[in-house]
């Protein structure tokens, strides 16, 4: 890995620090929407949200899919498209952003948890499994990722239901 990919990788998880930012990336994941569309889901500000799009774009995590023209102006519509596998990198002070913004946004999402459902399940847990189990539930894990990502519908889709989820997996040291 070359200078340049070590700073870009820096500069994308610095975007992602910030918990709002992580929401946005959530919502615009192979979908193009616009920062009015995203703030009416969000409940933000458009101005807000544009900013935040644009620190994303920046990072080089969203892109201009289109240019719509709207009441005089122009939309500009945002799309993420993750790589279909995780670039390898090397662990630092970027794991900890994310998981702090990944906290962060997790607590924000179980604020607005529906009460009552049943379909929901929670772990966390620190275990010592045989090396081959972990790579099919790292499999598995991966699998389940895309598939609720190719599931995924615009936003208030009719006969849709609004879900969260949070998956990290990692191996740890033997300390």
């Amino acid at each position: 890995m070359d200078m340049g990919d070590t700073r870009s990788t820096l500069h994308g998880m610095r975007a992602l620090a910030h918990p709002l930012r992580m929401r946005i990336l959530s919502l615009v994941t192979d979908r193009a929407m616009s920062a009015a569309e995203v703030a009416r889901e969000l409940g933000d500000s458009q101005p807000n949200i544009s900013y935040h799009l644009r620190k994303l774009a920046d990072a080089g995590l969203v892109e201009i899919v289109e240019e719509v023209p709207i009441r005089g102006g122009i939309a500009k519509r945002y799309r993420h498209i993750p790589p279909a596998v995780a670039a390898p990198r090397e662990p630092g002070d970027s794991d900890q952003l994310l998981a702090e913004a990944l906290a962060a946004g997790l607590g924000v999402r179980t604020a607005r948890r529906k009460q009552g459902t049943s379909a929901e399940t929670v772990t966390d847990a620190e275990l010592w499994v045989d090396p081959q189990v972990w790579q099919d539930m790292v499999a598995h894990a991966r699998e389940l990722s895309l598939r609720l990502r190719d599931a995924a519908q615009p936003p208030m889709t009719p006969g849709t239901v609004r879900v969260s989820t949070t998956i990290s997996m990692f191996e740890m040291d033997r300390c």
